[in-house]
């Protein structure tokens, strides 16, 4: 038996290959497979199932095109509604892979489809088990993304999870691998671990949800703190639901490189963005002006998810070489309408000698100076609400960065006023200033390293926590 771990960082997703006497299968693939394929190739292995945790809501599964490319049976548990050609499981049906087996465990509360599957090792004992968004590393899969009306509630489906849990996980020997669909940062959870794995025996000694005396108090710890989810979350379970474009089909349409002078009038159009992923570094010393800028370095697939418009074309600016990659994480997360990407990168722009736009980069020393003789000046906070609550500048004030592409969240900011933008680190703080500067408001200023740089400086700035953090 052999069993390899396929993480992306960037959306903090885990996919699984599983392995036994040349019979492999994939459990929650992303869109794009190739490494699936390619891994079974040089294992001298067929594929031959594709395990479905759930329609996951974060990313566009690669089911459908690795099913396509390989003929493996797309598999999942009971519930499922779809008119996709897939197999539904019943509860603990067990599934044959080479010399060992995969069994179904039905486990409704992060959606009502939502399953786990049970590796079952040479001698049929209990080896690992692939828990999607069921069970993470110190946390469970948030109960609100599946809510139907007046008819299924956020704290019926977290009581459903509790039945799960203790019916089907906590059950399980203690030295079960436990292998999550997620990792830490992921919005599918509200505080995921480190680790990218561990076991039933550590979970039920330090998972939170796992020692929850009853399960009137379970759903009280499971339901309470969860933040709004993002919004492309209910677009990526529909598209999972329904199917897409294939891969490679979209793929020929927007890996286009376009010419300068062709850019500049597919940008004046009202229906395209311009999305700059080249690093922040190099974006704020110039850039095609209306640009957004989300950069590959950081979370780029979730923040793209979060802040783009799905109905809208998209023109690319990226380091030369990175055209193919953007379009492969930008698909990886539902866009697919990408039209190309501007030729020779943001040089041949400049080379053109066409109009630029720029960001000023200052240090967090400097804000301490302006802050003591300009009454002028604001401090923005782009950080999310209980980042902010926990620790903030005195008198600053707080829009979160996923608020700032609805125009009316900026009704505090004035060309007049000098704004000052960080976020923890200085990622998205760039972001959000190429969303203000598309709004025509250029008098802005990013804090370089943001927060943790400010708190660095040893004189010039107070700091507060609000009553939610203190509380």
């Amino acid at each position: 038996m052999y069993i390899e771990q396929l993480y992306t960082k960037c959306i903090s997703e885990a996919a699984y290959y599983i392995e036994s006497n040349g019979e492999a299968a994939i459990v929650d693939p992303l869109r794009d497979v190739e490494q699936y394929i390619q891994l079974a190739k040089d294992r001298n292995a067929v594929i031959k199932y594709i395990f479905e945790t759930h329609f996951h809501a974060d990313f566009v599964s690669g089911h459908l095109d690795l099913a396509d490319l390989t003929g493996a049976k797309i598999i999942y548990g009971p519930d499922t509604e779809t008119s996709l050609d897939v197999y539904t499981a019943k509860d603990e049906e067990v599934f044959p892979l080479g010399n060992i087996a995969i069994k179904v465990l039905h486990t409704p509360g992060h959606t009502l489809e939502s399953s786990c599957f049970l590796v079952l090792d040479e001698q049929g004992k209990e080896h690992a088990v692939f828990t999607g968004d069921t069970l993470f590393v110190g946390d469970v899969g948030r109960p609100d993304l599946a809510q139907k009306g007046e008819f299924l509630t956020m704290s019926e489906l977290a009581g459903m999870l509790y039945d799960s849990l203790q019916n089907k996980i906590v059950t399980l020997p203690d030295h079960v691998i436990m292998y999550p669909g997620h990792g830490a940062g992921s919005s599918c959870g509200k505080n995921l671990g480190p680790e990218s794995f561990s076991t039933i025996g550590e979970q039920k000694a330090h998972n939170y949800a796992l020692n929850a005396e009853s399960k009137l108090d379970f759903v009280k710890v499971v339901t309470e703190g969860l933040t709004a989810p993002p919004q492309y979350f209910p677009i990526n379970a529909k598209i999972n639901k329904e199917g897409y474009l294939n891969m490679n089909a979209l793929m020929e349409e927007a890996n286009v490189p376009i010419p300068v002078a062709e850019f500049k009038k597919l940008k004046s159009d009202d229906d395209t963005i311009i999305l700059d992923t080249r690093p922040a570094a190099v974006f704020i010393n110039g850039f095609v002006p209306e640009s957004i800028f989300i950069g590959l370095e950081g979370r780029f697939a979730e923040w793209a998810g979060s802040l783009l418009p799905f109905n809208k074309k998209i023109l690319l600016v990226t380091e030369p070489g990175l055209e193919k990659e953007t379009i492969t994480r930008l698909a990886r997360v539902g866009f697919e309408k990408v039209i190309g990407y501007l030729e020779g990168g943001f040089a041949s722009w400049q080379e053109a000698d066409e109009k630029i736009d720029l960001l000023i980069d200052v240090e967090a020393d400097e804000l301490a100076m302006d802050i003591k003789f300009d009454d002028n000046l604001l401090v923005l906070d782009v950080r999310k609400e209980p980042e902010y609550d926990a620790e903030h500048l005195a008198e600053s004030i707080n829009i979160p960065l996923e608020n700032l592409m609805d125009p009316a969240s900026m009704t505090d900011l004035e060309e007049n006023i000098n704004i000052y933008i960080h976020c923890a680190g200085g990622y998205r703080s760039v972001i959000a200033a190429s969303l203000i500067k598309r709004q025509g408001i250029h008098n802005i200023r990013n804090i370089n390293g943001g927060f943790e740089s400010i708190k660095k400086v040893e004189e010039g700035f107070e700091f507060e926590k609000t009553t939610a953090a203190l509380n």
